[in-house]
C-alpha cells in the first residue's frame, strides 16, 4: 500500500497544532477545509501546485509545510527559487545548472536548484517575474521530467515535487500576453488560495501570541493577548499580512517595559491609528496600486478615474443637494460644480437644489439649469469653505 494513503486526516485540534508546528498558525474553523486541503496535497497527491496570496500570507510556509507532510520527499531536500531575484542572464544556469566553460565565469560544474532538489521538492517563489525565455524552458521540464544544464548535450531525468507561488493572479497575465497559458494549465494542477490577514480577524490573538514567541530569546516571554488588543489589530488592513503583523508585534515587544500580557497599552502611540485604520479608504489604495502595478495605468488616470466614480456615486445620494453634497465633500458649490463638468457628470439629473426659502424640492432643480454658483446667492447665506 502506498504510505500516503495510510494515514487518515487529523481531528481539528490535532490539525491546528500540527500546521502551528509547521509555522501555518490559525485557530479559526473557517480555514479547517484550507488546512485539509494542504494535508491530502502532501498525503495523497504528487502534483504540481499552485500557491496563490497577497504578499506575506505565508505561501513559502505552506509550500514547506507540503513537503515536511509528504511521506515520499520530507526525507529530501526543499529548494526554493525567487524567481523575482534571480537575475535574466544567469537565471537558467541557476534553475538547470551549467557545465564549466559554458560561458564567461563558470569555472566549474553547477547542478541547478532542479537537480539539487531531485527526490524532494523545488518552490518557485513569485513565479509571475519568471522570464518570457525561460517560462517554455519550465514547461519542459515539468512535462518531460528531465533538465538540461547550460552547455550541455546530456539531459538528467529528475524526481521533484514543483510547487510555485504568487501574489499576481497569472490567469491576468496570461490575458495580457505575458505568461504562457500552457504553462498555467501545468502549474495549476492544485491550486491552493491563501487568504489575506485582513480576512482572519478570529486568528489575531494566536497569532500575535505565535509571533511574540518568535522573539522571546531577546525580550520577556508573553503568556497571553489582551482580547481588546486582539480586536483592535483585527479592523486593520494590513496590506503587509503577517508579515507586517510580526514587525507590529516586535514593535510591541520592544516597547513593553513590564508584564507578560500584551494590550491596547503597548501599542505604539505613532501606530493606534494605524491598527483601527479606515478600511475603505485602504481598499481604495489596494485597488489603485492593483490598477497601476498590473494593468500600468497611469496615475493621473487612476486618480481620474476614482474622482469620477467617487462623485457619481455622491451624485447619486438620494435627496442630497448641491449645497449639502459641496459641504460633505468639503469643497464650494462652484468647486463642485466644476469637477461634474470636467469629469462629464450630469449633476443635474441627480441633485436637487434648495429653493428660493432654502428648502429642499422633492425632485429636481425647477428645470432653471443654472449652475451653482447663482443658486447660492439665492439661497440663506452661509459661510462657505474654498478647498480646492
Amino acid at each position: 500500500m502506498d504510505a500516503r494513503n495510510e494515514t487518515p486526516p487529523p481531528v481539528q485540534e490535532e490539525l491546528f497544532r500540527t500546521f502551528a508546528e509547521l509555522g501555518f498558525v490559525t485557530r479559526s474553523p473557517r480555514l479547517l477545509p484550507l488546512l485539509h486541503q494542504v494535508w491530502r496535497v502532501a498525503r495523497v497527491s504528487d502534483a504540481t501546485v499552485l500557491i496563490e496570496g497577497e504578499s506575506g500570507t505565508g505561501k513559502m510556509v505552506v509550500a514547506e509545510a507540503i513537503h515536511r507532510l509528504d511521506p515520499k520527499r520530507c526525507r529530501h531536500p526543499f529548494v526554493t527559487a525567487p524567481c523575482a531575484a534571480i537575475s535574466g542572464s544567469v537565471a537558467e544556469s541557476e534553475l538547470f545548472g551549467h557545465t564549466r566553460g559554458a560561458f564567461s565565469g563558470a569555472v566549474d560544474e553547477r547542478l541547478g536548484l532542479f537537480r539539487a532538489g531531485d527526490r524532494g521538492t523545488v518552490f518557485l517563489d513569485d513565479v509571475s517575474d519568471l522570464s518570457p525565455s525561460l517560462q517554455p524552458k519550465l514547461l519542459d521540464v515539468l512535462q518531460r521530467r528531465t533538465v538540461r544544464a547550460v552547455g550541455s548535450d546530456r539531459e538528467h531525468r529528475i524526481d521533484v515535487r514543483t510547487i510555485v507561488a504568487t501574489n499576481t493572479p497569472l490567469e491576468s497575465l496570461v490575458a495580457k500576453g505575458a505568461f504562457r497559458a500552457d504553462l498555467l494549465y501545468r502549474l495549476e494542477v492544485i491550486k491552493i488560495h491563501l487568504p489575506p490577514l485582513r480576512d482572519r480577524g478570529d486568528d489575531f490573538a494566536a497569532l500575535v501570541l505565535a509571533l511574540a514567541a518568535r522573539h522571546q530569546d531577546l525580550y520577556a516571554p508573553i503568556r497571553s493577548v489582551d482580547p481588546a488588543l486582539a480586536e483592535r489589530l483585527s479592523r486593520a488592513r494590513w496590506p503587509g499580512n503577517v508579515r507586517q503583523l510580526e514587525h507590529e508585534v516586535e514593535r510591541m515587544l520592544f516597547a513593553k517595559a513590564s508584564g507578560d500580557t500584551l494590550g491596547l497599552e503597548d501599542l505604539p502611540p505613532q501606530r493606534e491609528d494605524a491598527a483601527g485604520a479606515d478600511p475603505i479608504s485602504d481598499a481604495a489604495i489596494e485597488g489603485a496600486w492593483a490598477a497601476i502595478r498590473q494593468d500600468r495605468i497611469a496615475l493621473g488616470d487612476v486618480v481620474r478615474r476614482f474622482e469620477q466614480r467617487l462623485l457619481g456615486r455622491a451624485v447619486g445620494y438620494e435627496g442630497t443637494t448641491r449645497r449639502e453634497l459641496a459641504a460633505m465633500l468639503g469643497i464650494s458649490e462652484r468647486c463642485l460644480y466644476k469637477k461634474l463638468s470636467e469629469l462629464r457628470i450630469e449633476p443635474d439629473r441627480a441633485l436637487p437644489q434648495p429653493d428660493r426659502a432654502g428648502t429642499d424640492p422633492a425632485l429636481g432643480d425647477g428645470g432653471d439649469g443654472e449652475p451653482p454658483a447663482d443658486v447660492s446667492r439665492r439661497a440663506a447665506p452661509g459661510p462657505v469653505l474654498e478647498r480646492d
